[in-house]
């Protein structure tokens, strides 16, 4: 059975979408998109932001120099700017997105075998 890829197929994401990804607030992300000039979401006619997956990328590697590194925000740009692990934010954000299309798969196998 192939892992269910139509999330690949999806350009745009909301800012609630983006937190509950992330896990922090979408007050968070705002606040980081005035700190960080990288973090630059289209905002449609509306104002709604809509965040690519490149955005998101971005935004793990905030997450993983400020959450997971315990870096200040200071010390997370003045990183950002130098390049600092984006490499490895990246490959572990490749990382979960595959391990969370596994698990949605296994779920979903569950689920039908429950119902036999």
């Amino acid at each position: 059975m192939a892992l269910n890829r139509n999330k690949d197929l999806k350009m745009f994401y909301s800012i609630k979408e983006v937190a509950q990804m992330l896990g922090v607030t979408e007050v968070t992300l705002r606040y980081w998109e005035t700190v960080f000039p990288q973090v630059s979401p289209d905002k449609g006619a509306n104002g709604v932001r809509r965040y690519t997956k490149e955005d998101i990328k971005t935004l793990r590697t905030i997450y993983h120099l400020v959450k997971e590194r315990g870096l200040t925000l200071a010390g997370a740009k003045q990183q950002f700017k130098n390049g600092g692990p984006k490499e490895i934010a990246e490959t572990r954000s490749e990382v979960i997105d595959r391990l969370t299309a596994i698990k949605m798969e296994l779920l979903g196998m569950k689920s039908q075998l429950d119902a036999l």
